[in-house]
């Protein structure tokens, strides 16, 4: 009783806010009506945009409301208003989140009060409950209602202030183009890397390699010994040219991951991280393994991830999970007594990771509060 009685509580809590927000929202409808006038007569275009900004945070405040009853989300898919009063009166009026917006507003016009019809359950439910349930040991009957009008309220507030399918759309080429841009600049910034290792490791010591043999061969009819002793030195050149191609090859793809694995090369990471790391491989060891592309991807998640974790947090010891999920693969990299603080902007890294995650339309997720620990929670979408 005591359980069905509380919740009935939170539903009117929320009626009553719900009841207060469509009070607003019918003050506010005079505020819409002097912006369409102010707009027919032109003087006032100006300040459509102004309202329809305000409509989005009242549409939003009320998506909170409702996510905070149903425990979802629900997405928000707006055309951003800047540029010239032109530009964006021409937004305001052509996005798609205009029109759902205007439409939740006119029927929260109407259901907003549903709270007058919550209200009478009360002193109704309290005798009838009190009695059927308190003396006869029955489920309630009446105060129960009231949280179904909430779940109706939140219902119809879900179904309205959803994005339709038009503007998620419009927002889904929006994302697809930045990521697009974005693994294109990684692209670049990768290409630039390869020369750049190219150019000043193995090419100077191929290049050094060759001087030494030219020079070994000149000198090998008069000067056996110094001939001997260039020799030695192209070979210990020729080593370390192979030494830094393998290293070259290891940033395009690690062929760790060809051989052993995900699970197999976030061993040898951290095996040779200096840390004492934690692995959790969530039973990934056995099983269908993920793409290549994601593979690499969550690979390169935990190698920076450790590396940061053992240059800037203080920390001795990590933590690395790695969990298969119905979508994806998620990858979770906490740096456990680190000292928090991680900033993106500082060339940690991070925005790196999240240019690479993003290009395989993943999410990332940095949680890094001072005094720590850092969190990086990465969720890499692929079919098992």
């Amino acid at each position: 009783m005591w359980k069905t009685v509380r919740r009935a509580a939170r539903a009117t809590g929320h009626l009553l806010l719900a009841a207060a927000m469509a009070f607003g929202v019918w003050i506010f409808v005079c505020v819409l009506l002097i912006a369409a006038i102010g707009t027919l007569v032109v003087v006032g275009a100006w300040l459509l945009p102004e309202t329809v900004l305000l409509i989005r945070r009242i549409a939003g405040a009320k998506r909170q409301l409702t996510a905070s009853w149903t425990g979802v989300r629900i997405p928000e898919a707006y055309q951003p208003l800047t540029g010239t009063v032109r530009e964006r009166f021409r937004t305001a009026v052509r996005d798609p989140g205009t029109l759902t917006d205007f439409r939740w507003m006119v029927a929260y016009y109407l259901y907003g009060a549903l709270l007058f019809v919550a209200l009478p359950l009360w002193p109704v439910g309290l005798v009838v409950d009190g009695v059927w349930s308190g003396l006869l040991r029955r489920e309630p009957v009446v105060l129960p209602l009231i949280a179904k009008v909430a779940d109706l309220e939140a219902d119809w507030s879900t179904a309205l202030l959803k994005p339709s399918p038009e503007a998620r759309l419009t927002r889904r080429v929006e994302e697809l183009a930045a990521t697009r841009a974005d693994a294109i600049a990684a692209h670049g910034a990768e290409l630039r890397r390869i020369e750049r290792d190219l150019h000043d490791g193995a090419q100077a010591n191929l290049v050094a390699l060759s001087l030494r043999i030219g020079l070994a061969k000149r000198a090998y009819d008069r000067d056996p010994q110094t001939a001997r002793k260039l020799l030695d030195e192209a070979q210990d050149q020729a080593e370390q040219a192979l030494t830094e191609l393998r290293h070259v090859v290891r940033g395009i793809h690690p062929p760790i991951l060809t051989d052993r694995g995900l699970v197999g090369a976030v061993r040898a990471l951290a095996a040779g991280s200096g840390l004492q790391v934690t692995i959790d491989d969530g039973g990934m060891d056995e099983g269908v393994r993920p793409p290549a592309a994601v593979e690499a991807a969550a690979y390169f998640v935990v190698a920076e991830s450790l590396t940061n974790a053992a240059k800037y947090s203080g920390s001795f010891r990590a933590d690395v999970r790695l969990g298969r999920t119905k979508r994806g693969l998620r990858v979770r990299v906490s740096d456990v007594e680190g000292g928090g603080g991680a900033d993106e902007s500082s060339g940690s890294g991070l925005l790196g990771m999240r240019r690479r995650v993003a290009a395989l339309d993943g999410t990332v997720d940095v949680s890094s509060p001072v005094g720590g620990p850092t969190v990086i929670e990465v969720e890499l979408p692929c079919v098992w």
